[in-house]
């Protein structure tokens, strides 16, 4: 192709893009477009509804066309402060015309400060709990740099003399969700995600969630590290017990292995406490802990944080990344977490989880043939259903609700915190009406 017939191809796919973009554009026409280029040009490896989403504000979603759906899914649990915060978006617009990016060759002012806040703030909850950070750009960059620091901390750790080179083994647990990475999937145990793509790292071992009488058999002193969820989120909102977590830290420190929580779904306030683990007593307290989704309500950026003897064993060029931390994430960040933190903020995730639990357990009661169980701590709610539930799902859609999966049969409830009471009352009465539709169908189908 000539330069000039390139030049006059981009300048057709700009005006392509401006046309799309005018608000003077049809919205229902540009929709099948928008569908068609996604399925003409991104890989296929999503299954996703059939409409297009232009914009956001506080828990709802907009079409292109107009329509709005009331969103508990929070992009995977992720935009805490809902869509299109009205201060997050002042700044990320006053950091852009500032400083986006560094590298990690300078300093900036925003990685330090941000990394003091979640330290801090940490240890006024748990003392001396974590004495460093690291930034990553999602949650599974921040699983693989615990696994990393978790191989070279098994090195130095061995039992005796000689054995270093065998105190390699990572254990995770049944039901458990840590990525798609190549180490992060060698960490999970569902065989779905895992089988098309073996072999996998090696040394990667499961032992059943939540059972205290498997722990000894699983960690060995071949353990360099052991990763869980203190609540579980992909596998289906199940929440570990007092006596699992203790006994799993008491076994770490008598084989000498880290101890690994990976937060990313259930912590930084989506319980109603800054981490899920501050739930339980501070006998189990963990070495290290993985967060990312709602650091930055939206934008990319993951985080490790380590207690003091754990961080010794990273040295100058043990690991490293582009773009973690970068001023811009790392400013949204602190901006975030700030609010984040706020009593306030979080007793109001505790209260209105409570009443949106409250109201699924009527939900449960009326529907007794097909929801089986709630369970969950503050805004993070499993329903479990006695069948999968991938029909209930498209029918609050249809009447939209968004809601998601997790596990074989759960509906995962994870709205932003910000949501309301209001809000809470909106998405109960479409479940309800959902449910009553699924009945309906299933009476005309016997």
């Amino acid at each position: 192709m000539l330069r000039s017939q390139r030049v006059l191809s981009i300048a057709a796919l700009r005006g392509q893009h401006l046309r799309a973009t005018d608000d003077t554009a049809t919205p229902a026409a540009a929709v099948p477009e928008n569908l068609r280029k996604h399925t003409k040009y991104l890989l296929n490896v999503y299954a996703r509804p059939s409409f297009v989403v232009n914009r956001g504000e506080r828990c709802y979603l907009y079409e292109d066309t107009g329509r709005r759906y009331l969103d508990f899914t929070a992009g995977i649990a992720v935009n805490a402060l809902g869509h299109a915060d009205a201060q997050v978006a002042e700044v990320a617009a006053q950091q852009a015309r500032e400083l986006v990016h560094t590298s990690n060759l300078y300093h900036h002012p925003y990685s330090g400060q941000f990394a003091e806040l979640l330290v801090e703030a940490s240890n006024a909850v748990r003392p001396g709990c974590f004495s460093k950070v690291f930034f990553s750009n999602s949650g599974t960059e921040a699983n693989e740099a615990a696994f990393k620091l978790a191989r070279k901390w098994g090195k130095f750790h061995g039992k005796k003399s000689g054995d270093q080179a065998k105190k390699t083994g990572i254990v995770a647990f049944t039901g458990a969700f840590h990525g798609r990475s190549m180490g992060a999937l060698s960490a999970t145990a569902t065989e779905k995600y895992r089988a098309p793509f073996a072999p996998l790292v090696p040394n990667f071992t499961f032992a059943p969630f939540d059972e205290v009488n498997a722990i000894a058999k699983h960690i060995t002193d071949d353990t360099c590290a052991v990763i869980v969820e203190p609540m579980q989120g992909e596998g289906g909102i199940n929440i570990a017990s007092e006596p699992f977590l203790r006994a799993l830290r008491q076994r770490c420190d008598e084989v000498n292995a880290l101890l690994i929580y990976d937060e990313i779904q259930c912590g930084m306030g989506r319980t109603g406490k800054l981490w899920a683990h501050h739930h339980y007593s501070p006998e189990c307290i963990p070495d290290l802990l993985t967060s990312a989704k709602p650091l930055a309500n939206g934008f990319p950026i993951g985080a490790l944080l380590a207690s003091e003897r754990a961080a010794t064993v990273f040295n100058i060029g043990d690991h490293g990344t582009t773009f973690g931390g970068s001023p811009f994430a790392t400013r949204l960040g602190l901006h975030v977490v700030e609010r984040i933190i706020e009593p306030a903020f979080l007793e109001a995730v505790k209260r209105n989880g409570d009443l949106l639990r409250a109201q699924l357990e009527e939900v449960c009661v009326a529907f007794p043939e097909h929801i089986a169980e709630v369970r969950g701590v503050g805004l993070l709610i499993g329903v479990e259903f006695r069948a999968p539930p991938t029909r209930f799902i498209q029918l609050c859609q249809e009447r939209n609700l968004l809601l998601v999966a997790a596990g074989r049969q759960t509906v995962r409830v994870v709205p932003p915190l910000i949501v309301n009471e209001q809000e809470i009352h909106e998405a109960i009465k479409i479940w309800r009406d959902a449910l009553e539709a699924l009945e309906a169908e299933q009476e005309t189908q016997t």
